[in-house]
């Protein structure tokens, strides 16, 4: 029967129903039509919500949108400036930077992006930018953002696989950096192929670099506080989360002075609206993850990869490259919510590490909002700049193309993620 439903959340999906209610309507037609109760249904969702880690999500969505109010993202796009503004593609160089940096007090790809293209995507093509290589930095650059703790992804994996957050948010800062690195050196190929200039004329001195650190030490010092925090159990993943919202608060109004009532009731605002959508897909996705389980999905799928191959790698390949697919069409919150059930006791029980896993399908998963046809941050930003989607499509190619070149290192070397775990929460 799970796959009739599959058929049928697809044709809604086709038909341009929104997500959480194509997910809830294929759900119920099982327990109307299959074998359980319908009072289940309305169990799973209800039971899904008293979950305590949960309360970390809406926390976080709303702390990123406070640090975006509260002066933190202009004083981020100055210090990305004078970091990386003297190399050829300047604006490009910043862009990745920014997303980089706003990895560690943001957590949504899709927001950074479209934060971006807002503030910076005028000014890149203002300075010779196409609109296709505008947007396809942007988006692409803001899957950083996805990875680098504190990650809406990464606490949705954490609490669908029942895996330590904490151990993910600290695995997720050398992919990010790793991934900054690669995206700065296509970017840094491209300039000097079309004529990107710099934007600052030459290497600005030590002190200007010193001068813009110090003004960002506020948000630079958020991501430090909050691992060393869940490492030494001074809170636990969600209350990292309210640490989070009353440290933008207290920066936003005592530090910085920049947070106002008017703009603290905008993020609330804002924060109830994203919340909201991720939790009906999170409800919804609850009777789905029961469904599956009574069908005894996760044994089968088990079966039949390790009839194709029980190696390590290639069982890697072969989930990513289905994740990656999927991530084409839908939205990477769902893909998480459905597919982590069934495919942590696949990876464990093969002897993968969940957290290396979680980082690599992260990475892949966000991949899928920055590649057509259905993309968010893809639609996002290209929306925001009015580009074709054919231009975008060609100019993020390569960028693409070497995220997936980093996927396969973090795949081939299991250390690239899993040190730094291990170095400050010991052998997992």
């Amino acid at each position: 029967m799970s796959g009739t439903l599959t058929l049928l959340f697809l044709f809604l999906m086709f038909m341009g129903m929104p997500v959480a209610f194509a997910i809830g309507i294929s759900a119920v037609m099982f327990y109307i039509f299959g074998p359980v109760p319908t009072g289940i249904a309305i169990q799973k969702i209800t039971t899904v919500t008293q979950s305590f880690p949960l309360l970390a999500v809406p926390l976080f969505v709303f702390a990123g949108h406070l640090m975006n109010e509260s002066g933190i993202t202009a004083r981020l796009i100055q210090l990305s400036t004078v970091l990386t503004g003297w190399m050829r593609g300047g604006l490009a160089q910043v862009a990745i930077m920014l997303s980089a940096l706003m990895g560690g007090v943001s957590g949504s790809a899709v927001a950074d992006a479209a934060m971006e293209a807002r503030i910076l995507g005028p000014a890149m093509l203002k300075d010779g930018y196409t609109k296709g290589y505008a947007c396809a930095v942007i988006s692409v650059g803001s899957l950083i953002t996805a990875t680098i703790p504190p990650s809406i992804g990464l606490i949705l994996y954490g609490f669908m696989g029942n895996i330590s957050i904490g151990r993910l948010f600290v695995g997720g800062v050398v992919p990010g950096v790793l991934m900054t690195v690669v995206l700065m050196g296509m970017a840094y190929r491209v300039a000097c192929k079309r004529g990107y200039e710099p934007t600052l004329k030459e290497f600005p001195p030590v002190a200007t670099i010193l001068r813009n650190v110090w003004e960002c030490k506020w948000a630079l010092m958020f991501p430090i506080l909050l691992i060393v925090g869940i490492r030494y159990g001074i809170f636990t993943p969600s209350e990292a989360g309210a640490f989070a919202v009353a440290y933008a608060i207290f920066v936003g109004m005592a530090i910085y002075r920049e947070l106002s009532i008017e703009k603290l009731v905008n993020s609330l605002r804002h924060s109830v609206t994203d919340t909201g959508m991720i939790m009906l897909i999170i409800m919804f996705s609850s009777m789905i993850g029961y469904m599956i389980t009574l069908e005894g999905v996760p044994q089968s799928a088990a079966a039949f990869l390790a009839g194709i191959t029980e190696n390590r790698i290639a069982l890697m390949l072969l989930i990513i490259a289905f994740i990656i697919a999927l991530g084409m069409f839908l939205e990477s919150t769902v893909i998480v919510l459905l597919l982590t059930p069934i495919l942590v006791p696949i990876i464990t029980r093969v002897g993968i590490d969940p957290v290396h896993f979680g980082l690599v399908m992260m990475t892949c998963v966000t991949l899928g909002g920055m590649t057509p046809p259905v993309g968010v941050a893809m639609f996002t930003v290209c929306g925001m700049l009015k580009c074709p989607m054919d231009e975008y499509t060609k100019e993020a190619l390569p960028l693409i193309l070497a995220v997936i070149g980093l996927v396969v290192l973090m795949i081939v070397w299991p250390t690239s993620v899993l040190f730094l775990p291990d170095m400050v929460f010991g052998k997992g």
